[in-house]
């Protein structure tokens, strides 16, 4: 019965200390992930529509 309290008090120990470094590691992602809701976002221009696919596909159905 012993050892069951002494564990139990080891583990609560832990607790507050495990609390603090996941609450450091996740604070970066956090911030990342809250900081990409304002709207942010860096697109790419659109591409030009060449129309080569469909004379690619009209040379190889010939060939």
């Amino acid at each position: 019965m012993d050892r069951i309290v002494a564990n139990a008090l080891k583990t609560l120990r832990l607790v507050p200390r495990a609390t603090l470094i996941l609450m450091a590691l996740a604070a970066p992602v956090l911030a990342v992930t809250m900081r990409a809701d304002a709207g942010s976002t860096i697109e790419a221009p659109a591409l030009r529509k060449t129309g080569v696919g469909f004379v690619l596909l009209v040379s190889l159905r010939r060939g």
